[in-house]
């Protein structure tokens, strides 16, 4: 975690990118698809999700899901589901990246009209202060994994002057490297989901430090402390 992994995600910023980019065009198309159709968010989220949180929002707790089940049993759930997400993200990039894009569409429209709903149910800041507060770890693990699958994909398309075997053992390799790295983080946001989300009344500021301090650290790691610690080996 403290060399080889940022040098690996360092390597493959450029996925990276791409895959932060499918992930966010595909939540706008979502978000914008929802806006004009007033079915899109039921057809996406399901009738059982729209129901259950239009009763949680009628009983004035929106957010009341995240206290459905006691935080032990939501933690653990919510840990392995999300590993499990992420690895099936990852593991379709064998499918030449097709699959990968598939699964970085999936959650993008999910999390697009998911936002929206909030939004358009004049819950867009509040939902913003609550859900981030794990989303912000959990959404970028997803486009790192995304970012995993598209290398192992790309290894197989563009072998460049290897032997396609030997581009696709460096890039399972690589994805894999990016994989593991991803499980702490995974556990701390299925922490913060099953233990801290549930206060949905907690202190605007509260909700902000600890949002801002997870988005900083995304950045912080896998942006700015690859480059440096590129920079810094080749010195």
């Amino acid at each position: 975690w403290k060399t080889e992994l940022p040098l690996v995600v360092r390597k493959h910023q450029r996925e990276i990118l791409y895959s932060f980019l499918i992930f966010v065009i595909f939540a706008v198309i979502a978000a914008f698809s929802a806006a004009h159709d007033e079915t899109f968010v039921r057809g996406v989220l399901g009738d059982g999700y729209v129901d259950m949180t239009e009763d949680n929002i009628a009983r004035g707790d929106p957010f009341g899901v995240y206290k459905s089940s006691d935080q032990i049993s939501m933690f653990f759930y919510i840990a392995v589901n999300n590993i499990k997400v992420s690895f099936m993200v990852f593991v379709l990039g064998f499918l030449v990246s097709i699959g990968t894009v598939w699964q970085l569409f999936r959650n993008g429209v999910m999390l697009g009209a998911f936002q929206y709903y909030f939004f358009a149910k004049g819950l867009g800041w509040k939902s913003v202060l609550v859900i981030w507060i794990h989303g912000t770890l959990e959404i970028s693990s997803i486009i790192i994994a995304g970012a995993a699958g598209i290398v192992l994909g790309n290894s197989i398309l563009f072998p460049g002057t290897h032997k396609r075997i030997v581009s696709l053992k460096r890039g399972a390799r690589d994805g894999l490297k990016m994989m593991i790295g991803l499980v702490p983080i995974f556990i701390v946001a299925a922490f913060l989901e099953g233990f801290v989300t549930r206060y949905s009344t907690m202190p605007v500021w509260l909700s902000l430090l600890i949002l801002l301090a997870s988005l900083t650290f995304v950045i912080w790691y896998f942006v700015i402390y690859p480059v440096r610690l590129e920079k810094k080996m080749r010195s």
